[in-house]
């Protein structure tokens, strides 16, 4: 069974009945690695690579394990872009991969129920309105948000909303998750329990990818 076809099986709500779809030839990974990230850099080194085409939209899909047990990411093709908007390590991870948006047979990690991971549907949604819309979990408490959301972008979407969130310039990681059941978070000082939260041992946006592409490896 193919790459494509695992993916297919373990993800079965992904293709909609009747889209077109074009499969090309799986082939390893040739486009090096990141400075600074060696365990996702030796992930990636040891995928095979297939790109997909679904209704005129590109993918590629990322993929390890022996043939009767594979594992994966269904990706955004890479993204080479120079702008201030995002992270350095934000932009090196573009330059190789465009972002995940849905995975198959994974292990336990931060990206568990993620719809967006480090693409740019996820760097385009509006922080600031966000927490806007959310500034009385906070003033219930007598408090202000204590961060600019405006310096911060996020890094991934889970499905119930929740935000992963990086800062532009030190890369410092938080969680936005007034819906969770995370074990191993920190409300960030002066924020009630259910708002903004730091992972322990996770400071920044490349620990954050190196213990997720750990998990994978």
């Amino acid at each position: 069974m193919s790459d494509w076809d695992q993916f297919l099986h373990e993800v079965t709500w992904f293709l909609p009945a009747g889209e077109s779809v074009v499969v090309g030839e799986a082939r390893p990974w040739t486009r090096g690695s990141v400075d600074g990230l060696p365990e996702l850099s030796a992930l990636l080194g040891s995928a095979e690579l297939t790109p997909v085409f679904v209704g005129g939209n590109a993918f590629e899909l990322l993929a390890w394990g022996p043939s009767d047990d594979r594992r994966g990411w269904l990706c955004r093709p890479p993204r080479d872009v120079d702008s201030d908007c995002v992270t350095s390590t934000h932009r090196s991870f573009w330059r190789l991969c465009g972002g995940i948006v849905e995975r198959f047979r994974e292990p336990d990690s931060w990206w568990i129920n993620q719809n967006e991971v480090l693409t740019v549907d996820a760097a385009h949604v509006p922080v600031a309105g966000v927490l806007a819309d959310y500034a009385w979990l906070w003033e219930d408490h007598g408090v202000e948000i204590p961060i600019n959301p405006d310096e911060y972008n996020a890094v991934a979407v889970e499905g119930n909303g929740n935000l992963t969130l990086a800062h532009r310039d030190d890369e410092r990681l938080l969680l936005f998750a007034p819906d969770h059941a995370f074990a191993n978070v920190t409300p960030l000082a002066g924020s009630p329990p259910y708002s903004l939260l730091t992972i322990d041992h996770v400071p920044d946006l490349a620990a954050w990818i190196e213990v997720c592409a750990a998990a994978w490896r």
